[in-house]
């Protein structure tokens, strides 16, 4: 056989191979839409990332309270509006077939911790097919209320805190009590100093109030309390300041003043009122003294929202805190303020989620390239597309591979540079339909190829025997393997050998141009 004869016979290897995965391309991507396989592959992923390899077996107990909290992400708004469906009950309908279907063959796959839910939640048939990392890292601290813990351990931190100031300047105060009151206006010293610790008290629980009302900063309520206990210390009687006694606490008053108000940031590190990240993350490890600490927050609230979040840290899997945790560890130490450190570690579980998900990716195209296989050895088996004898007809009939050859240089396009959409494969299927009309491929289970396939004479009937089946499973487990590689890999083939075997053309000579045309 001569180098363009060779040429043509891979040409139409080739564009039979084409043909096939352009079908299992088709096959593929039905299935997976009928079962959601991306939607589903995406959700375990999200489980796998909160609590690493939930279905190893000293993981078990924990498998449960995971897909509770999965479950809980995806009923979160930001994620449930990402997934997009049909409204109404017609334009629905082709979704409730899927969904039916879908539901029936996991049904038969399911895991037992999930009880009667599908993989997606209790009455929920799909899920999105994608999440963004920012949405996914905001709806994880959403739903473990982490803002708000922090909220509350900051308001009863600065509960503690008004109450710690208040008892220390009373302390100063009580220095004075050991003068014995000789007149009456010592009397109204005294009397009017008492009161004036009493309107104090007031300006921190209303100042406390506003800052629980979302009506100041925590800044702006430490800055409030320093001018108030200004306010308190500048009403102090001048005319008392010449006896060392009241002199005295006076300045213990200025000095307690600098010392504790100087600074609004250290005032609020004194008071712990700037919960670090390792304190964040503690909220939720019902193991840490953090968490004893907001437990007796829970104890003092009422309402059910308290004790459900209660009841959310309680039931949390230990593996999603130790995750968190190591993720608080990568945000660094170096954070001014409890809001920074919210969003470090927000940021840390979307660079996490982003390297999780690539490698989710890489399952799934693994998992996907496997089905491939499995379709590619399906087809050939079932269209008896063996590779030896196709090989061996293309190789003997010159007739045959001229038509293919013929045929294929109008799916080659040399200007399409990327091929991947499904719209490219479903236009490629359309174009091959038609071209299969013209062409008898070596292929099938009729007489007439099986005669051929067999090398039987005219007069001998081509009877199937387990003999025979044995020839034919290579060549179809050939054809099967290369049907999986693709339409997208065998389209870029075949522009590529056309271009090499238009290459090797010879150009027309002048006068063969010349009497072409007249």
């Amino acid at each position: 056989m001569n180098l363009p004869a060779m040429f043509d016979l891979v040409l139409g290897l080739i564009f039979i191979y084409l043909i096939f995965s352009l079908l299992a391309s088709e096959i593929q991507e039905l299935i997976a839409t009928l079962l959601q396989w991306r939607a589903a592959h995406l959700k375990k992923s999200v489980e796998i990332f909160l609590a690493g390899d939930v279905t190893s077996q000293d993981r078990q107990h924990e498998l449960k309270s995971v897909i509770e909290l999965a479950n809980k992400l995806y009923d979160n708004p930001l994620i449930k509006n990402i997934n997009q469906e049909a409204k109404g009950w017609f334009e629905s309908l082709p979704r409730k077939f899927t969904w039916a279907i879908a539901s029936f063959v996991r049904s038969l796959i399911s895991s037992k911790d999930r009880g009667k839910q599908t993989i997606f939640g209790k009455g929920k048939h799909t899920g999105p097919s994608y999440i963004p990392a920012d949405i996914y890292a905001t709806t994880l601290l959403e739903v473990l209320e982490l803002p708000k813990l922090v909220r509350w351990l900051t308001e009863a931190r600065l509960e503690r805190f008004k109450t710690a100031r208040i008892n220390e300047i009373r302390d100063i105060l009580n220095q004075l009590q050991q003068q014995p009151v000789q007149d009456e206006k010592l009397r109204r010293f005294f009397n009017k100093l008492a009161i004036n610790l009493q309107d104090l008290e007031k300006d921190y629980n209303e100042i406390i109030k506003t800052y629980k009302e979302n009506r100041n900063s925590l800044t702006a309520s430490v800055e409030r309390m320093e001018i108030s206990l200004k306010r308190f210390i500048d009403d102090f009687p001048k005319e008392l300041l010449s006896q060392e006694p009241f002199s005295k606490v006076f300045k213990k008053l200025e000095y307690y003043q600098q010392d504790m108000f100087g600074n609004p940031q250290q005032a609020m590190l004194i008071g712990g009122l700037q919960p670090n990240i390792d304190e964040v993350v503690g909220i939720i490890n019902k193991n840490s003294a953090i968490y004893q600490e907001i437990k007796t927050i829970f104890k003092t609230k009422d309402g059910a929202a308290y004790q459900e979040i209660q009841k959310l840290i309680e039931n949390l899997p230990q593996s999603v805190v130790d995750n968190i945790s190591v993720l608080a560890k990568r945000a660094g130490t170096k954070i001014e303020s409890t809001r920074e450190g919210i969003d470090r570690l927000r940021q840390e579980i979307e660079l996490a989620f982003d390297s999780s998900m690539e490698r989710a990716s890489g399952v799934y195209k693994r998992n996907a390239k496997g089905v491939g296989i499995l379709i590619g050895l399906s087809l050939a088996v079932a269209a008896n597309a063996d590779a030896f004898h196709m090989i061996n007809r293309l190789s003997k009939d010159s007739a045959l591979r001229t038509i293919i050859v013929q045929n294929a240089e109008k799916l080659s396009n040399p200007n399409v540079n990327n091929f991947s959409t499904v719209g490219d494969i479903k236009k490629l299927t359309n174009d091959a339909d038609s071209i299969l009309t013209a062409v008898s491929l070596p292929i099938g289970w009729t007489s007439a190829n099986l005669s051929q396939q067999f090398r039987l004479t005219s007069s001998e009937e081509p009877v199937i025997t387990p003999p025979r089946i044995l020839r034919m499973i290579p060549g179809w487990i050939v054809s099967g393997f290369a049907i999986a590689m693709g339409a997208p890999f065998w389209f870029d083939v075949l522009s590529k050998f056309m271009n090499v075997r238009n290459a090797g053309k010879r150009p027309q000579s002048a006068k063969s141009v010349n009497d072409a045309n007249g």
